[in-house]
């Protein structure tokens, strides 16, 4: 093989690798995209938010349904309701949390984010339960109830009494805030 043609096939090979990096990329940004689109369609923060509480507690509806044999679509909803969790606290601990302290508002927080904690135990339970135990749908109800519980805390106390000291400026600024930290786990 001549210098020329290696010289080539070189070229030939970090070009191509480089395509590929550069669509990997752009197809990682653009599935991040579509996750994250409801909770931009959804409106304000407090309305986004309070539409991913419904989405996920329809998985949860659906994965307490499942029979003791259904292993497979309970991993698979489990698995969908962790990334939702996951992706939805990151974004309430980051910026509307971390905007309650600011605001005057800490014990509120530090409470809502303690009730984080205790989601996360029973998501936890639920990974280490065997998915064919009689007692994984029970809790996969338990873990319903905690998030019902906290949604509802949210969206009918902490929430409202947030926006409610926020200008309409402050308001936008804090949903782009919200969904910025939630594209960083979509």
């Amino acid at each position: 093989m001549t210098t020329q043609t290696q010289e080539n096939t070189g070229r030939t090979i970090a070009i191509g690798a480089a395509a590929g990096i550069a669509a990997g990329l752009v197809a990682n940004l653009m599935r991040k995209s579509v996750v994250q689109a409801p909770t931009v369609i959804a409106g304000q923060w407090d309305q986004a938010l309070a539409a991913e509480h419904k989405a996920v507690l329809a998985i949860i509806n659906k994965a307490a349904e499942t029979k003791d044999t259904q292993t497979g679509l309970r991993s698979f909803l489990l698995m969908q309701i962790k990334h939702a969790l996951g992706k939805h606290s990151f974004a309430e601990e980051n910026s509307i949390y971390a905007k309650m302290r600011d605001l005057g508002m800490p014990e509120g927080a530090d409470h809502l984010n303690h009730e984080h904690g205790y989601i996360k135990q029973a998501l936890f339970d639920l990974t280490e339960m065997d998915k064919s135990d009689a007692g994984w749908a029970p809790r996969m109800r338990e873990l319903g109830s905690l998030v019902a519980e906290h949604a509802g805390e949210e969206e009918n106390d902490m929430f409202p009494k947030l926006k409610a000291k926020l200008t309409d400026a402050e308001n936008k600024h804090l949903t782009a805030a919200m969904n910025k930290e939630a594209f960083k786990l979509a």
